[in-house]
């Protein structure tokens, strides 16, 4: 959000305590903060600091909270920085990575949202809980539909947030992608050496999908909350082991010289394509630091968020005991979610590749 986070996108976000449009998030006077929920138990606990995160299974990890870590899932490595503006303690972009109950299903989230303080912090806790409902599911597409629907009724009274959406699936290697209004990821591929933006246009996106009827009379991929049904074109991209992918807020690309001049997609492309490739411990720090230079040592004025993932190769192992105690680890899930303020019933995708492919892996060939 261009000119500091306290002028917000639109308004700031309406969301007083008094009011739930989530349906699921705690009426709290103060702000909230975001634990991860852990699978056997299903209760709340806070992440302790330190240099590797494993996630579990089922688990949701992230906030709109200061954060400096690295996280490992099945098939999948991550390194999350986000920076609140001036220094606070929670700010207006927030950050999510899930794992699923097979560990073959990973979701990624990077959302800007409008306001800041509480507002933000509530609904950072309706968006892990809407990742926690829909975990175990390959297709995001309900997912975010159901953010949509959800901050629609969230900002009701003004606001918006832009976000992108994505699930790795382990087994095939597959990123879905789905764009409302954010700036598009970058992607390294490491066979070609070759950076590039993960744009809807450069991946078979159809011309016409930006004004494509969706049968409600909407349009296509809209900042999230501005209009209640709306559809989000979703792109299916190959990743292989030592591939990059970088999401990022608008802070980045609306970093400005003395001139005026913003860095924009292009410009970010630029920075990234001069860093030394092959260590991902080291790019978001080196991507930072040519942002600083181009902004002229000036402070960023504005939230700044960054997750970087690259696929690792590793195969989630399940072994048979697992297998055999889901049905008893879904069920007390389900009891969990008969409780008052229980968590939700993160019931699997009903597919053969969600369904089928825990016991077998030649049936999570989608």
């Amino acid at each position: 959000m261009a000119g500091g986070r306290g002028s917000g996108k639109g308004g700031a976000a309406s969301c007083a305590p008094d009011r739930d449009p989530w349906g699921i998030v705690p009426r709290s006077h103060g702000l909230v903060r975001h634990p991860t929920y852990h699978p056997a138990t299903m209760t709340t606990a806070t992440r302790p600091t330190e240099d590797l995160l494993t996630l579990q299974c089922m688990e949701v990890w992230g906030g709109n909270e200061a954060n400096d870590s690295r996280v490992s899932l099945s098939g999948l490595d991550a390194w999350v920085f986000s920076r609140p503006f001036a220094g606070e303690a929670h700010g207006g972009d927030v950050h999510y990575v899930s794992s699923c109950a097979s560990g073959r299903i990973s979701r990624l989230l990077v959302a800007d949202v409008s306001g800041h303080g509480e507002a933000v912090a509530a609904i950072a806790v309706g968006l892990r809980t809407l990742l926690r409902r829909y975990v175990n599911h390959i297709d995001q597409t309900r997912f975010v539909e159901s953010m949509n629907e959800a901050l629609s009724r969230t900002f009701a009274d003004g606001g918006f947030a832009t976000s992108v959406i994505s699930t790795y699936f382990g087994p095939t290697r597959t990123l879905s992608v789905s764009n409302a209004g954010h700036p598009p990821p970058l992607w390294y591929r490491a066979k070609t050496g070759v950076w590039q933006a993960l744009t809807f246009e450069a991946f078979g996106r159809p011309a016409d999908a930006e004004t494509d009827a969706t049968g409600d009379g909407g349009v296509r991929d809209l900042p999230l909350g501005i209009v209640g049904p709306t559809r989000y074109t979703r792109v299916d991209v190959r990743i292989d082991p030592m591939d990059l992918v970088v999401f990022y807020t608008d802070s980045l690309i609306e970093a400005a010289d003395h001139d005026g001049r913003q860095i924009g997609v292009d410009g970010l492309l630029e920075l990234v394509r001069g860093l030394e490739d092959g260590d991902p411990d080291a790019l978001i720090p080196a991507l930072l630091a040519r942002v600083d230079v181009h902004r002229e040592g000036r402070d960023a004025g504005d939230d700044v968020t960054v997750l970087l993932i690259r696929p690792n190769g590793r195969k989630p192992v399940r072994p048979l005991i697992d297998r055999l105690l889901l049905p008893w680890h879904m069920g007390k899930a389900f009891v969990a979610s008969l409780r008052p303020g229980g968590p939700p019933m993160p019931w699997p995708e009903f597919s053969l590749a969600a369904m089928g492919g825990f016991f077998s892996d030649r049936l999570s060939r989608r």
